[in-house]
């Protein structure tokens, strides 16, 4: 809320008024016979245009809290999207990878097929080896 401190004393100090001594009927009736009659400083009912304008505060408080969560909303939308975006682009390209590497087995077999060599199996085969070895060594 967006009041501040004098206006929110000024409020206070009228709603103790109010309750002490602003009531509509006084607390003597003397000349009445009804038992009570009607201040001339004290009226009925609620003053017009207090409420609203304190309403209206609260709506335009209300209202920019909304805005701020909207836009926070949105910026965390926005992150969410490029996050996901990032992680579509890296699986694609580790697709891309994968089918290149695939493409290559493919053709390294039809080689073997045809009884020749392929380039760099036995580069491949040997990588394999000393790998397998220090995995044996290991355990």
């Amino acid at each position: 809320m967006n009041i501040d401190f004098e206006t929110m004393a000024v409020l206070e100090e009228e709603t103790h008024n109010e309750s002490l001594g602003g009531g509509v009927y006084g607390s003597t009736g003397a000349s009445g016979a009804e038992g009570g009659e009607r201040r001339e400083g004290g009226k009925r009912g609620r003053r017009p245009g207090r409420k609203a304008q304190l309403d209206k505060q609260d709506m335009k408080a209300k209202l920019e809290r909304s805005r701020q969560s909207a836009r926070e909303c949105r910026a965390r939308k926005k992150l969410r999207y490029q996050y996901l975006e990032e992680l579509v682009a890296d699986r694609e390209r580790a697709v891309i990878t994968l089918r290149k590497e695939l493409d290559k087995y493919y053709k390294w077999n039809l080689e073997l097929d045809q009884g020749r060599m392929p380039e760099g199996l036995e580069a491949m085969i040997k990588e394999l080896g000393t790998v397998k070895q220090e995995e044996i060594k290991q355990f």
